[in-house]
């Protein structure tokens, strides 16, 4: 997970009613297309790269580079299905939305000590 929200940061403070999928791009650092994953994996738990591909209209390289981002920011995981045949494929499921909502509340309230802290210590120059 990201330090601080910094991903657009100033357009989403602009927005008195942001809508969640900027919010969760901002507060994680992730791009719209990654979050996009996020909430169509929510639909579709235990999903294949192949099969995320095309649910999102994606080449699979690119949902292989948003799957990686999730699951660097704690937002998917992957297991390892064994097949019949021998073999094995990936299978990806979202955390659930009230984790990930959890996350989102823990970040940003990470976040807002620091701009705090930030503005409680700051001095003026003498001058």
């Amino acid at each position: 997970m990201t330090d601080a929200p910094r991903h657009r940061l100033g357009e989403l403070m602009e927005r008195s009613d942001p809508p969640f999928d900027e919010v969760m791009s901002c507060v994680f650092g992730i791009e719209d297309h990654e979050t996009r994953t996020y909430l169509v994996l929510l639909e579709y738990p235990g999903s294949t790269v192949e099969e995320l591909a095309a649910a999102l209209d994606r080449d699979r390289s690119t949902v292989t580079r948003s799957l990686s981002t999730l699951r660097d920011r704690g937002l998917a995981r992957r297991d390892r299905r064994l097949l019949d045949g021998g073999g094995y494929v990936y299978q990806y499921t979202a955390v659930a939305l009230p984790a990930a909502k959890a996350m989102l509340h823990e970040a940003l309230d990470a976040w807002t000590a620091t701009v705090h802290e930030t503005i409680d210590e700051f001095e003026a120059e003498p001058g």
